[in-house]
């Protein structure tokens, strides 16, 4: 097989593992969305050997682990706008604001590689909709507040409501992505928060127990 015939057939296969993931997520998406979610998918893994943005190597892999992972939130968002604390390579805020074109994205980092590569997806996937922030978390002081505070990057519950209570609007609330649910973890949240809600997700391609969990303030 020739070189150009493997990466034909490595193309053709991963619009297909997609297709049927976003499928089985119970999605709806348009050729030119599942057109963007390739070609970040192609930016993250040819940028992925200089800048190391993930640990995930295989491209197969990272449509499940990263792409449809992200996307496993979107039936959760209502409200206008979100921030995405953390997005390291914009993970969820990228795959997420390709599915959601009418609402607005922040992408939040303190690793200037990684915003560059935020600036330039945003730029080859001319997404209008997401706007990308090169600092730490305690020094972005927006205008105005968010309805939804995501990540997928804080170890502990309790660190992620208390370094971005003040990125919450008034009735917002903070969606974290979690692994097994750990109770102690849940326990620990202060208590002028409750979780509102924890979403088991099934993830196609991914093993192991995902969570959604909610938390509003009280």
């Amino acid at each position: 097989m020739t070189t150009t015939h493997y990466q034909t057939g490595l193309k053709t296969k991963k619009r297909l593992v997609l297709e049927r993931g976003v499928k089985q997520l119970g999605l709806s998406c348009s050729d030119e969305q599942i057109d963007q979610l390739l070609t970040y998918l192609e930016m993250l893994d040819r940028w992925n050997q200089a800048y190391n943005l993930t640990a995930i190597k295989d491209p197969l892999e990272m449509i499940g682990l990263h792409l449809l992972d992200s996307l496993a939130v979107s039936p959760m968002l209502s409200g206008e706008s979100c921030i995405d604390v953390g997005t390291g390579a914009g993970l969820p805020g990228i795959p997420l604001a390709i599915m959601n074109p009418n609402k607005k994205f922040t992408l939040l980092d303190s690793n200037g590689k990684k915003t560059r590569f935020l600036f330039q997806t945003k730029i080859e996937l001319k997404l209008s909709n997401i706007q990308e922030v090169n600092t730490r978390v305690e020094k972005y002081l927006p205008e105005h507040g968010y309805d939804h505070v995501l990540s997928r990057a804080f170890s502990s519950l309790s660190d992620m409501v208390s370094y971005c209570d003040h990125l919450l609007t008034t009735g917002g609330s903070f969606l974290a992505l979690k692994g097994r649910i750990d109770k102690t973890e849940l326990s620990d949240i202060p208590k002028s928060y409750m979780v509102e809600e924890i979403h088991p997700l099934n993830v196609p391609g991914v093993d192991g127990a995902r969570h959604l969990i909610k938390i509003v303030r009280h």
